[in-house]
């Protein structure tokens, strides 16, 4: 979806890059169908692709807010995802004054690796990028400063976006200049990927465990108990209420983690209300007894013998 064009020299680098992403929705040969119509060129803008896409009955969303370059220290990164049969994989770019690496990504595995001191660079699909060396072979000027380069990127990628709906007209252009000969320049980047690709494992391990404690969540959630039998009181002192728990149900507090066990004490009380709803005479003492039975109905938890409510602060689920 992607088109980012970098230029690599002796006085420093820029990049300038699209920020569309889509994302499709519906029968995946559908979606395969339009995405073959969209990178051969035949649609030639926004309007086309949303009608091929309703023709095809697959759903989209069109931002225009992704930025795909950053700034790293002394250096510009770029990165655009491809996708094969059997795998996903990433395309990056390091560039910064008199040196590039450009680095394939399985994973956070780098299965392949190029290096260069100057250079242009193009990043994006197929129709993207034979416009961009067309409109480059007229408009490039060697001799001219980082800040109009990124000028003349900028006025390409907007004539491309004219062309076909894969970019979007909102740009990014980012300039760096530091001083680095050739050889330290690439020492450099040598150093700064390998601590980025760290970090980038970091990342990938973080998500991993947010998306494991997150389907952990969602299995919990699943086990809530809404209706039957949890306990009996066991305890009574002052206003709190303690229920010791039935074999098959346990209880979490709000950020899901394990409070009560089985045939352990959960801690429970009467509201004001759950008083009040008896006559002006009654006390707590007279409302929940030793041994009263305790039961959720309608997703309530209340007394058996007098269907008194209960509160509490914790959820209660099922072994």
């Amino acid at each position: 979806m992607s088109l980012i064009i970098a230029y690599v020299g002796k006085k420093g680098c820029v990049m300038v890059a699209d920020k569309r992403r889509i994302s499709y929705f519906g029968d995946k040969e559908d979606i395969e169908s339009l995405e073959d119509k969209l990178y051969s060129g035949d649609l030639e803008n926004d309007e086309e692709l949303k009608k091929t896409a309703n023709l095809l009955n697959v759903s989209l969303k069109i931002s225009d807010k992704e930025s795909k370059i950053r700034s790293l220290e002394s250096s510009l990164v770029a990165e655009v995802s491809t996708k094969s049969t059997h795998k996903a994989m990433r395309k990056r770019i390091y560039a910064t004054t008199n040196a590039y690496q450009i680095i394939e990504l399985e994973g956070s595995n780098i299965s392949n690796l190029d290096k260069g001191d100057s250079s242009i660079i193009i990043f994006g699909n197929k129709i993207t990028k034979s416009l961009a060396n067309d409109f480059l072979s007229k408009e490039f000027k060697a001799d001219v400063s980082l800040k109009y380069m990124g000028d003349i990127f900028t006025r390409i990628l907007s004539k491309i976006h004219l062309k076909t709906p894969s970019i979007g007209n909102e740009f990014d252009v980012l300039v760096k200049t530091p001083k680095f000969s050739k050889e330290e320049a690439q020492k450099y980047l040598d150093d700064l990927v390998k601590v980025d690709i760290k970090l980038l494992v970091k990342f990938r391990d973080k998500l991993t465990q947010d998306l494991f404690d997150k389907s952990e969540e969602i299995k919990i959630a699943s086990k809530i108990i809404n209706e039957g039998y949890i306990g009996v009181v066991s305890k009574i002192k002052n206003n709190f209420i303690y229920v010791k728990l039935n074999y098959n149900v346990q209880a979490y507090n709000t950020r899901w983690k394990l409070l009560v066990k089985p045939n352990e004490e959960a801690l429970m009380f009467l509201g004001e209300d759950s008083i009040k709803t008896h006559n002006s005479n009654n006390t707590q003492e007279n409302i929940v007894k030793l041994g009263d039975k305790i039961l959720i109905e309608n997703e309530i938890i209340v007394i058996e013998r007098n269907k008194t409510p209960l509160n509490c602060d914790i959820i209660l689920t099922s072994v």
